[in-house]
């Protein structure tokens, strides 16, 4: 029997990118999954029964809240956890970053992550089982990766990741974090604007001299969701062509 057969996957950021290849990969692997987005339109998932949406802007606390509390009422207790969702800034320096933007970044990238994951955990901790996994970045090792807000807010998820994992190891969950690199989504969509210079840049200066696909990243989701990571503990693993390496 397919490991993943029937859990209740709950995903922010489903809407497009590597939350939208997370969710057709546990799909496909049997599960129940709860997809939550700004966005509404989810595509060809919400042709699937088994997927339920739920469209919310994360930066408010309350949506957070309300959006694990219908997924429970839905589908029931969640099993798999994947912190999905975030926004880049665009590469702003301290100076060109007004109060908004930088709590806007921080609200999406990092703040619903607690919310949620803090809603959430306890059932999970009563029943000694459940993962989680975080979406951080290159940026969270590096600066460079995008402005102020961004770099710090993908540093934090790293902490707050290694923390987490730290504090519930003995209790049964499993947690880590993926650090992609590159990945061609709609929230990279303007390096590929005009004449794509931007992205040529970037494969040019990632060793592996390519962009990667979100597949790529759920594929290596349902790798640390899986049995065979189970001794992993608040890895942040990266996913990025050997950026990091330079």
């Amino acid at each position: 029997m397919n490991e993943f057969q029937d859990k209740v996957v709950f995903i922010t950021g489903a809407a497009s990118g590597i939350g939208y290849a997370q969710a057709v990969a546990f799909l496909e692997a049997g599960s129940f999954v709860f997809g939550v987005d700004i966005q509404t339109d989810f595509g060809k998932l919400s042709d699937d029964s088994h997927f339920q949406s739920f469209s919310g802007d994360l930066t408010q606390i309350n949506i957070c809240q309300e959006a694990v509390l219908v997924c429970q009422q839905h589908f029931g207790d969640i099993e798999i956890l994947l912190n999905t969702a975030g926004i880049l800034d665009a590469y702003q320096t301290i100076e060109e970053t007004d109060i908004d933007l930088w709590q806007k970044v921080l609200a999406t990238n990092l703040t619903s992550m607690f919310v949620i994951t803090k809603a959430i955990i306890p059932q999970m901790v009563k029943k000694s089982s459940g993962t989680i996994i975080n979406i951080a970045s290159v940026a969270s090792f590096v600066a460079g990766g995008g402005g102020i807000a961004y770099t710090s807010a993908k540093h934090a998820i790293a902490g707050f990741t290694k923390q987490l994992a730290l504090d519930y190891a003995d209790k049964g969950l499993h947690i880590n974090g993926i650090a992609p690199g590159a990945i061609q989504t709609p929230m990279n969509a303007a390096d590929f604007e005009g004449e794509g210079t931007m992205a040529q840049w970037v494969a040019d200066e990632t060793p592996a001299k390519r962009w990667a696909q979100p597949e790529e990243i759920a594929s290596v989701t349902l790798f640390l969701a899986s049995e065979s990571s189970r001794y992993m503990q608040g890895t942040i693993l990266p996913v990025d062509g050997g950026w990091l390496l330079k």
